[in-house]
């Protein structure tokens, strides 16, 4: 369990941090370093698995506290775990709503994966960068803890009947995917398990919503309409943008 701490401060990274799918800016990683100093805990939380954040921030941060799968997976010095996933029944049904819309999907297993859509989905290019996981067949994960479909013959219907299941479904309608988790299962869920109650927080989209709902000081990065009235700042999805608000943080922890 991890003590609360007012100076923790969490960041999303596709599209918060990451804007190319695979590395971080050196001004952002600077101004993150410079936040470190300043006292801050990090927390990287994104729908990635912990598997998919390893290698984009490559090495760094080896002290942070990483929540993967939209809060299905956490990692607290460096030991993975699953603290959610689908039970067989639920599985089995969101399933048959898959087959039903004729959905391919990848399903993240707490470390392997299995992958049923297009080979030349752009999704591919995030998936398992530094190889450490196997592709494997869906019954071969020990569990689900996150399905994300990236194709299916009506989308929107498939993620209603998901919510109909009482998944937590983040559908998002600029990339045409839609993320399926078990239950009430989200960022900010799993940042309270851990004992962490006060805290900043940057991030961009949907599933991003509770995060930043409940933080002392929410940026949203970019204008995603569904966070309208939610951050106290909005910033630019832009390196330079970012890597300046963060370090405004940064700053005012050293003046505090």
């Amino acid at each position: 369990m991890i003590i609360s701490a007012a100076r923790t401060t969490v960041f999303d990274i596709d599209g918060t941090l990451c804007f190319d799918g695979r590395t971080i800016d050196g001004r952002i990683l600077a101004a993150l370093e410079a936040c470190e100093r300043a006292g801050h805990r990090l927390v990287f939380a994104s729908a990635r698995p912990v598997r998919d954040l390893l290698p984009v921030l490559d090495g760094a941060f080896p002290g942070a506290t990483l929540i993967g799968g939209n809060g299905s997976l956490v990692s607290v010095d460096g030991e993975v775990r699953a603290r959610a996933a689908f039970d067989a029944g639920d599985l089995g049904k969101l399933l048959i709503e898959a087959e039903r819309f004729r959905a391919g999907y990848l399903a993240d297993g707490p470390w392997d994966y299995a992958y049923t859509g297009p080979a030349d989905h752009p999704i591919l290019g995030r998936v398992d960068q530094g190889r450490l996981a196997r592709r494997v067949d869906l019954a071969e994960l020990p569990a689900v803890v996150k399905f994300l479909v990236v194709d299916a013959t009506d989308l929107a219907a498939l993620a209603e009947a998901g919510r109909v299941l009482g998944m937590t479904v983040n559908h998002h309608l600029d990339e045409s995917i839609a993320d399926f988790a078990p239950g009430a299962t989200t960022k900010w869920e799993a940042l309270t398990s851990l004992g962490i109650e006060r805290y900043n927080a940057f991030g961009n989209d949907i599933n991003d919503l509770d995060l930043l709902r409940h933080a002392r000081h929410g940026v949203r990065v970019g204008a995603h309409p569904g966070l309208d009235g939610v951050a106290g700042v909005t910033v630019a999805p832009d390196p330079a943008a970012v890597a300046a608000e963060i370090a405004r943080l940064a700053a005012a922890a050293f003046e505090a």
